[in-house]
């Protein structure tokens, strides 16, 4: 199979899995090195390098669920409203680890300085670097058979976040990757027609 087969295969294959357990088929080293080639490897505008990455495992990993569900339970009060939410917590906790993803606004603030004529723009561009980011360690892990979802409990949950895991004051949270052996699939996605999203002009 060719290259450019092999991804299109391995982004078909990525899909959001939320039946998860804590039974990887790869060791947690493997994960890490998976993480950290897309660290190095997945472009930036300008070649800034703002993302940055946690990977929580374990106990750290039930940690973060724990701390998510304190804090929704605080915001949400009534229990019977809170049950479908503490339900849907209790999945990502049963994963293996989650991915945590930052911007460093400090690299944002420097890029700024340095071209101010796009400084409106490296905070949008930031983002799309993470979104990159989360791309690629998504389809990474479904290439393992790891099953994963993304979430996005930011900003309730940053503070604690930050305190639980010394997590630097410039390192603004934006997403949470679930990762975990897949003990259930994905079911059938529904497409919308690609001619009503895509146009090409030109021979």
């Amino acid at each position: 199979m060719s290259d450019l087969k092999t991804l299109q295969k391995l982004a078909e294959k990525r899909r959001s899995i939320y039946a998860l357990s804590n039974q990887l088929p790869v060791s947690n080293d493997e994960i890490v090195k998976l993480v950290e080639h897309a660290v190095l490897h997945t472009p930036s505008a300008f070649n800034s390098q703002s993302t940055r990455i946690v990977v929580l495992f374990g106990e750290d990993h039930k940690k973060l669920w724990d701390i998510t569900e304190e804090t929704l339970k605080v915001i949400v009060g009534d229990d019977e409203k809170f049950q479908g939410t503490k339900d849907k917590i209790a999945g990502f906790r049963a994963g293996a680890g989650t991915v945590l993803f930052f911007e460093d606004k400090g690299v944002v603030r420097n890029m700024q300085e340095a071209a101010p004529l796009y400084a409106d723009k490296f905070p949008i561009w930031a983002h799309q670097t993470s979104a990159m980011h989360q791309y690629v360690i998504w389809t990474a892990l479904a290439g393992i058979d790891v099953g994963a979802n993304l979430q996005h409990y930011n900003p309730v949950i940053d503070q604690r976040v930050a305190d639980a895991w010394d997590i630097a004051e410039d390192w603004e949270l934006n997403a949470q990757m679930v990762f975990g052996a897949i003990e259930q699939p994905a079911g059938d996605k529904a497409f919308q027609p690609v001619e009503e999203r895509m146009k090409v002009f030109g021979e």
